[in-house]
């Protein structure tokens, strides 16, 4: 895993708050995340969880994946194709959010099928080289059916 890079993080998601036109504390009230903490986090003095990175993301209304690489929990060059796919489907104003989510699954669902997908990002991308190249020589994971 990559090691976290949290001034740059903190750097980023002062940007976004400001873009979002939001104040430190009510990000942090949207985000359930205390406004000292938040603040610490922007600074680059707190390491957040994924966990709470994914709520500053839902109350920004960015993609949880880009701070993940930008946090250092995935890495950028492995997921970055995957990040940039989901950030232009969250991202794409024609489409409300229950068919960004549909059309999120359905990615998934093909990302699994061809021996990607959340057993990658569940594991902190643990994966190795390796492991990716095993999986070419052998094809993609199929199951029975």
């Amino acid at each position: 895993m990559a090691s976290l890079n949290v001034g740059n993080l903190g750097e980023y998601l002062r940007e976004q708050r400001r873009n979002a036109q939001l104040s430190l504390r009510q990000l942090a009230d949207a985000a359930g995340v205390s406004n000292p903490y938040l603040s610490q986090i922007e600074r680059g003095l707190r390491k957040p969880s994924a966990e709470v990175l994914q709520q500053v993301a839902k109350a920004l209304r960015i993609s949880a994946e880009t701070l993940y690489v930008r946090a250092g929990i995935l890495d950028a060059e492995r997921d970055l194709n995957e990040v940039e796919t989901r950030a232009v489907i969250l991202a794409d104003p024609t489409l409300d959010e229950r068919q960004k989510q549909v059309l999120l699954q359905i990615y998934e669902s093909f990302r699994k099928e061809n021996g990607f997908g959340v057993d990658d990002a569940v594991d902190g991308g643990a994966r190795t080289e390796n492991d990716r190249e095993n999986d070419s020589a052998t094809g993609p994971r199929r199951t029975a059916g």
